[in-house]
């Protein structure tokens, strides 16, 4: 598990390893380096609908959010930068038994299939026509009723953009059985 220490308060989430072991290492290993810190909430999502469309060669994928979501982790601050560990996208890991079914499912966010970076978001309630678009990877298990709820009441631009700057400023790591298997 992890805390991300945030202007507004600690979010604990708990780090589904054995069920998306890529996903985890990525996430874990960005928090380990310090990636994270000093990350803004680059976009939350609350009480309307934003509709965003990726083209794919042999795709059209269409993406509805609605009371959704905040989303960071993209060290440019502007929703469009970030890598993982391995210096480019890497595959989703959607596993049926992960569901967004409720309020703090932590998510990696992408531009279609099979592009993880580093960029992540964490829900405010249950949405399932997200549920084979994206990698659950994770849940908020302290901080859903205080710091998530500061968080989603936070006003917000035209778009979705925090008025006021809200930041990871940094991460403790409580546990990460993914370095402990390498040592």
């Amino acid at each position: 598990s992890v805390t991300l220490h945030t202007d507004l308060g600690d979010l604990k989430i708990e780090v589904f390893c054995e069920s998306v072991p890529k996903t985890a290492e990525n996430f874990l290993a960005l928090c380990a380096s310090g990636y994270y810190d000093n990350n803004l909430f680059h976009r939350n999502i609350k009480g309307f609908m934003l509709q965003v469309s990726h083209s794919h060669p042999n795709q059209n994928i269409s993406n509805t959010f609605t009371e959704i979501c905040f989303q960071t982790g993209d060290p440019t601050g502007t929703g469009k930068g970030g890598n993982s560990i391995w210096g480019q996208k890497f595959n989703d890991e959607i596993r049926s038994v992960l569901k967004h079914n409720a309020r703090g499912i932590v998510s990696m966010a992408n531009s279609g299939p099979n592009t993880n970076g580093s960029q992540f978001f964490i829900t405010y309630g249950k949405h399932p026509h997200l549920d084979t678009k994206y990698t659950i990877f994770g849940k908020v298990i302290d901080g859903a009723d205080t710091t998530l709820d500061a968080i989603e009441k936070m006003p917000v631009d035209e778009k979705n953009r925090p008025i006021q700057e809200v930041r990871i400023r940094s991460v403790t790591i409580h546990a990460n059985p993914i370095a402990d298997k390498h040592v």
